[in-house]
């Protein structure tokens, strides 16, 4: 089951207002735009979310403009220059550029947390 709606490479949230008693989501990833949808029920959820991507895309059509799209594969990450350092230079020592190395470094901890079963990388203090 997955918390997402996904159409031609674009993935929207599902979230739930309960004053209000609707559904309602955006498009993530994206940062020059916003693509709101809401709906009453799962079904006018999903269309919603639909005709707001491909209107979205006829616009970009008609204005000549490349759409953007979620998750580009570009982001900044901040972190105190002292982990900063030490990746470099870890990086360096292994051969990888710094993009090499986190990429890495995200493959490997996505991989330990698919092999996990759910519920059981909650940490105890």
């Amino acid at each position: 089951m997955s918390n997402n709606l996904k159409h031609k490479g674009f993935i929207g949230s599902i979230e739930y207002s309960e004053p209000d008693n609707i559904l309602f989501g955006k498009v993530l990833g994206l940062n020059r735009v916003l693509i709101s949808y809401e709906g009453k029920d799962v079904d006018e959820l999903k269309k919603d979310f639909i005709d707001g991507i491909e209107h979205y895309l006829s616009v970009c059509e008609e204005e000549g403009i490349k759409p953007q799209k979620s998750f580009t594969g570009a982001f900044n990450v901040r972190i105190p220059s002292e982990i900063h350092g030490k990746a470099v230079l870890t990086a360096q020592e292994q051969g990888l550029t710094l993009n090499a190395f986190v990429r890495s470094a995200i493959e490997e901890k996505l991989q330990s947390n698919t092999r996990k079963p759910k519920g059981k990388n909650k940490q105890t203090v």
